[in-house]
């Protein structure tokens, strides 16, 4: 696919909440990554607001296994509160995952250099990423390396098909949509042999408005272009 990267993630723990397990303080994992949770991993490793990224598909590499621990968060008020969070253990997923330019920021087209844009995602994943990676939480520390998405043997290959119900699929922003809006979508996905092919989310057809939102402003005075960035780069490289 145009513009694509393969990887995988994986990490000790992971945390994917459930927003229904969050009204006593609690919380609880869904048993595979959202579309929002995988996108925000693919930004982590490479963002610039002129980009779209989109996310194809994820394979479970290994068995869906979770372990509950007692916490003390911090409350907003101050001071901790006791909790109870239910966690993903020993997770391995591989990604497939593409960008786009982003219809809605027409303020970006002096970035628009697709080759460029494309050659510093792959120097990127293959560093790690630029910023941190998280699986669901900021407690749920992960990493990122290329891979060839389907290469190795996974738990799910021969399992057939996991019906996992109603979930949150990700949230919309004003610059992803067009509209002044924060919205969520949800969707019913459905595992076959350990991989969930995601819909995009302009065809998820349960969204609902969570608030008002403006667009933030972007132009050359706070974005570096693509061209000056992988100048840097590879000067960087050669000292």
């Amino acid at each position: 696919m145009r513009n694509a990267i393969e990887f995988e993630v994986y990490g000790k723990y992971a945390l994917f909440t459930d927003p229904l397990t969050k009204m006593g303080g609690e919380k609880l994992s869904y048993q595979v990554p959202t579309y929002q949770a995988l996108k925000g991993i693919v930004e982590s490793i490479y963002w610039k607001p002129t980009l779209l990224m989109i996310v194809d598909e994820v394979r479970v590499m290994k068995p869906i296994q979770m372990e509950s621990k007692g916490i003390r968060p911090i409350e907003y008020g101050g001071g901790n509160t006791l909790a109870n969070y239910t966690y993903l253990k020993d997770v391995h997923y591989q990604v497939r995952a593409h960008f786009i330019f982003n219809p809605y920021r027409p303020d970006m087209a002096f970035d628009r250099n697709e080759n460029k844009h494309h050659n510093i995602l792959k120097r990127s994943l293959k560093a790690g990423g630029r910023r941190d990676i998280f699986l669901g939480t900021r407690e749920c520390q992960a990493y990122v390396e290329p891979c060839v998405f389907g290469e190795g043997e996974g738990f799910y290959d021969q399992y057939g098909e996991i019906h996992l119900g109603t979930m949150v699929h990700g949230i919309n922003y004003p610059d992803e949509t067009g509209r002044s809006e924060m919205e969520v979508r949800l969707w019913n996905p459905v595992m076959k042999n350990g991989i969930i092919q995601f819909i995009r989310p302009d065809q998820c057809t349960k969204v609902r408005k969570i608030a008002g939102m403006d667009l933030k402003y972007f132009d050359k005075t706070n974005v570096e272009s693509a061209d000056e960035l992988l100048k840097k780069l590879e000067e960087g490289g050669n000292k």
